[in-house]
């Protein structure tokens, strides 16, 4: 997810768990890893930390708030954020995570309040738009070693963690508006459907 214009520049070196994070290019709209739903990790192992420290290298580079395995192009069931949570805004400290095989848990019945705010992603740079989303949410999985994780989010961070979410499920923020704002923004990004793909 994007708070910014992405403009990627070298980021200091990322180390996540001794590993020192590569900056990947950030992959587009229309490549096929984006749009279908990521595979679940199986394996627990160095290849993993490596990914997870590569996504965190990515993800500062190019100054974003949330990243998914798929926007580097990795079909792996992963995400990273950095991102302010309501709670955290005012101390300006983020909300620094990884989840690997998330499950995401939304409030339903009186519980449920929509946060209707613009939403940008690296993987369509420099456009937003208004989405509405429910202003709180919580994510489970499990950490690099296995371990249980969980995250609550309100605010931008909610937004972030169900923007990383739809990811992994082939889900592209602009997916959820209509087609023809879809198609505006995507042209506005240069990122207009090829020739002869209905998309």
């Amino acid at each position: 997810m994007s708070e910014h214009s992405v403009t990627p520049e070298p980021a200091e070196d990322v180390v996540f768990e001794g590993r020192t994070g590569v900056a990947h290019p950030i992959t587009r709209y229309h490549t096929p890893v984006l749009h279908h739903p990521c595979t679940p990790v199986t394996v627990f192992d160095d290849d993993l930390v490596q990914l997870v420290a590569d996504m965190f290298a990515s993800m500062a580079a190019a100054d974003g708030v949330g990243l998914a395995a798929n926007q580097i192009g990795v079909d792996a069931r992963v995400f990273v954020v950095d991102c302010p949570d309501d709670d955290t805004e005012t101390t300006g400290e983020n909300v620094v995570a990884h989840v690997v095989n998330p499950v995401l848990h939304l409030p339903t019945g009186r519980k449920r309040r929509l946060d209707l705010d613009g939403e940008g992603c690296l993987s369509v740079p420099g456009e937003y738009a208004e989405l509405a989303r429910p202003d709180r949410a919580e994510v489970t999985g499990v950490d690099v070693h296995g371990d249980p994780v969980r995250i609550v989010g309100t605010g931008l961070l909610a937004r972030c963690l169900q923007h990383e979410a739809d990811h992994l499920e082939g889900v592209v923020y602009v997916d959820r508006l209509p087609a023809a704002q879809r198609e505006e923004i995507l042209a506005a990004a240069g990122l207009a459907a090829p020739a002869g793909d209905g998309a």
